[in-house]
């Protein structure tokens, strides 16, 4: 893909938009294309035809000619009628955000569950566009005010055949989801067991995290998205005969479409069956905070209600030495937080500590967890 990106502000979206752009090329470039160009853009209310106007979508036509692009990406998502148009006037492929992100987890999934599971947000995703051009002009022929075009009959087919196939998806996860709560009944039958689901923002290091605490190999690589199946490993502390059962989740993103939170909805819902959480920041991100709220926002969607321990990664990056680092710090919304370097194994010794201390604290005050504070 030779792309151009296309951001809007509105009165409706009053996001950053430079930054929300920026994002967007690092998930180009994750689906493996190549960024020519930004286009930005003030309207106060989208057009219901194009969102930009037939004016704008004509300079973009002209810009793609002239640049030799082949796809327009708008970090918003389209109407249905908008795609068409603004394919009929620019003449290359339109992708919103959310065509984006499902291309990347279709390139990214290996299991099968995740291949369901990516399968079934791009069937729900497509069902509102399922009679397209070619629909619409067959509708044209032969449909009378008491008569189905030709185009009609066609999308109800797709839909029927579409809806069959969710369908099925649905039961193959159920049939998933039944094994592993099978697997983690046996795995996890013992209350005395902390578990521990790892959170954060795509590439935030949860893959490098878990690599170092439990030793297990994992795909890592420094791209959005890397890895989208669930995996669990598990730290045990003879000196306490402790065992701490951690698992990490699909990265999270801003405005990560529903389509994907509810597909994923049983990988995700091992975060509701941890005792704990380590949110994963990455601390060297100039924009951390918004990424820290984005991931709060999509826990809250979710429902989440567990204690979480805020680990800001890749200090490495901001200071030269650890010794520059304070050892731990105290946020003012209660959370309890430290700072790390997996790349450089910085206090690292401090967060198997932490492990330590709700591991001892499992199972006590009739069973419910409290942070411990330091005395």
């Amino acid at each position: 893909m030779r792309c151009i990106l296309v951001g809007v502000k509105t009165k409706y979206n009053k996001k950053d938009i430079k930054y929300s752009l920026s994002e967007l090329e690092g998930l180009v470039e994750a689906a493996d294309g190549i960024v020519l160009g930004k286009i930005y853009q003030n309207k106060e209310i989208p057009d219901p035809a194009t969102f930009i106007g037939k004016g704008k979508a004509q300079e973009l036509r002209e810009v793609a000619e002239g640049i030799n692009a082949d796809t327009i990406v708008f970090d918003t998502n389209l109407t249905p009628v908008q795609i068409s148009n603004l394919k009929k006037i620019t003449n290359v492929d339109i992708l919103d955000r959310t065509d984006l992100i499902l291309q990347i987890f279709y390139k990214r999934a290996k299991t099968k569950q995740a291949k369901l599971q990516v399968e079934l947000a791009i069937l729900e995703h497509q069902m509102p566009r399922i009679y397209g051009e070619k629909g619409k002009e067959l509708s044209r022929i032969g449909g009378g005010m008491k008569t189905k075009g030709a185009g009609e009959q066609i999308g109800e087919i797709k839909a029927r055949r579409i809806k069959d196939r969710i369908n099925k998806i649905k039961k193959e996860l159920k049939e998933i989801k039944k094994q592993k709560e099978t697997q983690r009944k046996l795995r996890e039958d013992n209350p005395d067991i902390l578990k521990v689901s790892l959170v954060g923002y795509t590439n935030a290091g949860k893959s490098s995290l878990l690599k170092l605490l439990t030793k297990r190999e994992t795909f890592i690589s420094d791209q959005l998205f890397a890895t989208l199946d669930t995996k669990t490993s598990y730290i045990y502390f003879p000196d306490i005969h402790k065992k701490v059962i951690i698992t990490d989740t699909v990265g999270f993103v801003e405005d990560l479409p529903q389509e994907i939170l509810d597909a994923f909805m049983t990988t995700l819902e091992e975060i509701n069956e941890a005792d704990i959480i380590l949110h994963v920041i990455d601390i060297s991100d100039e924009n951390w905070e918004k990424k820290k709220e984005a991931v709060e926002e999509i826990l809250a969607k979710l429902k989440v209600d567990k204690p979480v321990i805020l680990v800001f990664n890749k200090i490495d990056k901001v200071v030269p030495s650890q010794d520059l680092i304070e050892d731990s710090f105290e946020l003012s919304e209660g959370k309890e937080s430290i700072i790390i370097s997996c790349e450089k194994k910085w206090n690292i010794d401090k967060l198997f500590e932490i492990l330590k201390k709700y591991a001892l604290k499992k199972g006590e005050e009739d069973g419910k967890l409290h942070f411990l504070q330091d005395s």
